[in-house]
């Protein structure tokens, strides 16, 4: 396959396929950077989950949800603290030499995470989470603030439907690499978890070289080192723009939809349906492959004009499906199920009868999220102030962060403190979904 050594933006042949994108060297290094910067973070995550839960936890003398709520919660704080910065600084600089420079960081982050694993030294290893943390702040509004610059306006459904697809194999692809190369837990396989790491992250700085020079947008700006009053700035710069902002808490609720869809899905595995490990990540494929489905999908059925046509398709997709997964789980032969002698391996989980109507539904919520989502990012590109639109980028990372914040704590509320169950949860996000998406439709087709 042969790339187009063009960076710039020529017209869009009628009716090319978005996988044409693939060919060109305007997408295609980016695109395999950014995934490969979300692969990474995934790899990472869930290694050191498991090795907290599995080892650290005894080791510390610590519970495994302190512990891992601690583990969030460090990769989580940079996107408060320094997402409005990052902003600045991507809306500034070339965003091609920023992500150089950002995979070398990268780079040097895993190396340090790999001495942690191969001496298990968990301080270390919280500091690199943390630092994968500022590593992914200063990348998001890079790549996604890049697209607008390198592909002509007809490309952009296109190119934000691969994105969303890469990011979402990504994520898929990382847990379940951590899994195979953490197994066991001894010495050889921690080597073989800092080896994978640093591997990944030296081929994220090989790809980024290849990314074509990309002329800073606003290369006059001052940057503002006061990550408070920039945050509170870049919110304020953001809501002046209001069918941008309801885009952003569009794009915001997604993710709150989605943690709390998949932070839930281990314990729905395990204490309703009786599933060992391996059906968990079969239950996260399914989703995955929605998600990935779906994003394809949004240029096919919705044209490669930049447009919100399938927003309603979407958000109504999002809420039947989480309601017929509380139906099923409420009302049909699974609640009140006698648990088996053994957890359900991957060969029985996925022949049991009763399941069918779970796995359709989390097809069924990945899919049309693939159908939420997409136009949702391509719409806060397009209408973002070119000289800002890496800021327009860190706000809504800003407030990804505080809603899937609140996705945690709505589930303690619900979960520990009402003493409610899952599918009650389920229904809840079902609902609130109608209005959020509601509200963000009628702001956004305003514009």
């Amino acid at each position: 396959m042969s790339l187009d050594p063009t960076p710039s933006k020529p017209p869009m042949p009628p009716g090319q396929n978005q996988f044409a994108l693939l060919t060109k060297r305007r997408f295609l290094p980016m695109f395999i950077t950014q995934f490969l910067g979300a692969f990474n973070d995934n790899v990472f995550k869930q290694a050191l989950i498991l090795l907290l839960t599995y080892q650290g936890a005894q080791q510390l003398h610590l519970s495994i949800s302190l512990l891992n709520n601690v583990a969030a919660l460090l990769f989580i704080l940079p996107f408060f603290l320094l997402s409005a910065t990052a902003g600045q600084i991507a809306d500034k600089y070339d965003k091609a030499q920023l992500s150089r420079f950002i995979k070398v960081l990268e780079l040097g982050i895993m190396l340090l995470a790999g001495v942690g694993f191969i001496f298990t030294i968990y301080t270390l290893l919280f500091i690199a989470l943390f630092l994968m943390g500022v590593h992914s702040t200063l990348f998001g509004p890079i790549k996604y603030a890049y697209l607008p610059q390198a592909l002509h306006t007809d490309e952009l459904v296109g190119g934000n439907a691969l994105f969303q697809t890469g990011t979402s194999l990504a994520i898929l692809t990382g847990m379940m690499l951590a899994a195979v190369v953490v197994a066991g837990g001894d010495h050889n396989a921690l080597i073989w978890t800092s080896a994978t790491l640093v591997g990944i992250a030296a081929t994220g700085v090989l790809s980024a070289h290849f990314i074509p020079k990309t002329p800073a947008s606003a290369p006059n700006l001052t940057i503002d080192w006061n990550i408070f009053k920039t945050s509170r700035q870049t919110l304020a710069d953001a809501w002046a723009l209001p069918s941008v902002f309801y885009a952003i808490i569009g794009i915001s609720w997604f993710w709150y939809y989605g943690a709390t869809f998949l932070t839930q899905v281990p314990e729905l595995t395990k204490t309703i349906l009786f599933g060992n490990q391996s059906a968990v990540i079969f239950l996260l494929t399914l989703f995955s492959i929605g998600v990935a489905v779906g994003s394809l999908l949004c240029r096919r059925l919705s044209g490669a004009s930049v447009n919100l046509k399938l927003l309603p398709v979407g958000i109504a997709g999002l809420s039947l499906f989480a309601l017929d997964l509380f139906f099923a789980l409420k009302f049909s032969a699974l609640n009140g199920m006698a648990a088996p002698a053994h957890s359900l391996g991957l060969n029985e989980f996925i022949h049991h009868a009763g399941y069918w109507r779970i796995f359709i539904d989390l097809l069924g919520i990945g899919l049309f999220g693939g159908f939420y989502i997409v136009p949702l990012y391509t719409f806060m590109q397009a209408h973002a102030p070119e000289d800002a639109r890496a800021r327009i980028v860190a706000a809504n990372n800003i407030l990804n962060a505080l809603f899937m914040v609140g996705s945690a704590l709505m589930a303690m509320l619900l979960l520990s403190l009402l003493k409610t169950d899952l599918a009650v949860l389920f229904l809840w996000t079902a609902l609130v979904n109608l209005v959020v998406g509601y509200i963000v439709w009628k702001k956004t087709r305003l514009s």
